[in-house]
């Protein structure tokens, strides 16, 4: 009876559905970290992009010495905290365990959107930097809006290769409202058939004259991650803004296939010429929004406050599918990369049912959180981990 009142207390003061949510770190890597993923059927290894043009392999929690890749002679190396070059995405194909694949997207010294494969041989922890095929070059007309990342359809194994508008202000060329340009899209090719890729039979404009067969959909600003649901196949686009308001576009993957998102006729939620009505019934509008205030690059400033809702620049994120944090269970993860917010949200039919701030929770039980946060990214058990652009990786516990 005595051993019955004492649980029956600790449930009071330590509910036993209370998770502690905390951020443990894991390794530390060169700074400039951008990405972190694995390839598929791997436990131990996971792989960090670093924007200078490397990716470092954790294996068991350790970083290795040598690089897994290192093609930084080809790739133009960002000099500060905002830009937005480099190597940005890394995807490992689906039969990676076989044919030793993998694809990666950066800007080249000539300003050029680069997608390209390359490969391991007999070294598993190390890549055949002269293995490099390129897929396709697209050139960049400023240095900023790449967008740049990649990822391998959990359905359909098509690769999924996100490009922003080209940067400058209010894309000027109207790239993410023109399919005759692949700038501004998410594109959707087969890897696996043709030379040097085919075109899904069932892409949205596969078959219309003088539009790019690649493009999946378009009117994006600068999508820097995007991700799918491992169980639903709900595509989540994060779409960074350039000094308005921060997107996460949540949809289904029929909706999403051929979507407009809106821009440069919408950022977030409203019209993005404040004295024009814009027509939004054919559009696909975010599910949530928040401000983006370019103030934010002083990061500590409004780092850690809870109540902060602003930031600069959505980092996403990922549907979580894992089996450690039921409180996370079916909400999609993401951050911000100045304001040092990390958050949670649940949607159904895309209508948000809860929103949480993880920040409290994270700072009451981890012993020390990121200060910019570039991406948030997942293994194969579906667990978490949060990338520091400063070069030291998280992991989501249960404290």
């Amino acid at each position: 009876m005595k051993k019955l009142s004492v649980i029956f207390f600790l449930k009071l003061i330590f509910p036993l559905n209370a998770e502690n949510l905390a951020l443990i770190k894991l390794a530390d890597v060169p700074q400039k970290a951008l990405y972190i993923t694995q390839p598929k059927n791997e436990k131990e290894r996971l792989f960090v992009i670093n924007q200078r043009g490397l990716i470092h392999i954790i294996y068991k929690g350790e970083t290795l010495t040598q690089p897994f890749l290192d093609i930084s002679d080809r790739v133009h190396a960002p000099l500060t905290l905002e830009s937005e070059e480099g190597l940005t995405g890394l995807a490992f194909h689906p039969n990676y365990q076989k044919n030793g694949y993998f694809y990666l997207n950066y800007i080249d010294k000539n300003n050029n959107s680069v997608v390209s494969r390359f490969s391991v041989k007999d070294d598993l922890n190390k890549a055949d930097k002269n293995s490099e095929k390129k897929l396709l070059s697209l050139t960049q007309p400023f240095d900023n809006h790449n967008g740049g990342h990649l990822a391998f359809g959990p359905v359909d194994g098509m690769l999924y290769i996100s490009f922003g508008d080209g940067g400058k202000y209010a894309d000027p060329y109207n790239n993410s409202q023109n399919l005759g340009t692949l700038l501004g899209s998410i594109l959707r090719i087969d890897v696996d058939n043709d030379d040097p890729y085919g075109i899904p039979f069932d892409n949205p404009f596969a078959s219309k004259k003088n539009l790019r067969p690649e493009i999946f959909c378009y009117g994006l600003k600068n999508p820097l991650r995007f991700s799918f649901d491992s169980k639903t196949n709900d595509l989540i686009i994060n779409d960074a803004s350039k000094n308005s308001w921060e997107e996460v576009n949540w949809v289904t993957w029929d909706k999403s296939k051929g979507g407009n998102f809106g821009w440069p006729i919408m950022e977030g939620k409203h019209c993005f010429d404040s004295e024009a009505f814009c027509e939004t019934k054919s559009l696909i509008l975010p599910i949530h929004a928040y401000s983006s205030n370019n103030l934010a690059y002083l990061p500590r400033i409004l780092a850690m406050n809870e109540k902060e809702t602003t930031g600069c620049s959505v980092s996403g994120g990922h549907v979580y599918r894992g089996n450690k944090h039921s409180s996370l269970q079916g909400m999609y993860v993401f951050g911000d990369y100045c304001s040092g917010q990390i958050w949670a949200l649940k949607q159904i039919n895309g209508k948000i049912i809860s929103f949480i701030n993880l920040l409290p929770e994270l700072k009451r039980w981890s012993k020390s959180l990121p200060l910019y946060i570039s991406s948030i990214g997942e293994d194969n058990m579906g667990e978490l981990y949060v990338v520091d652009y400063l070069g030291t990786i998280y992991k989501f516990i249960s404290n």
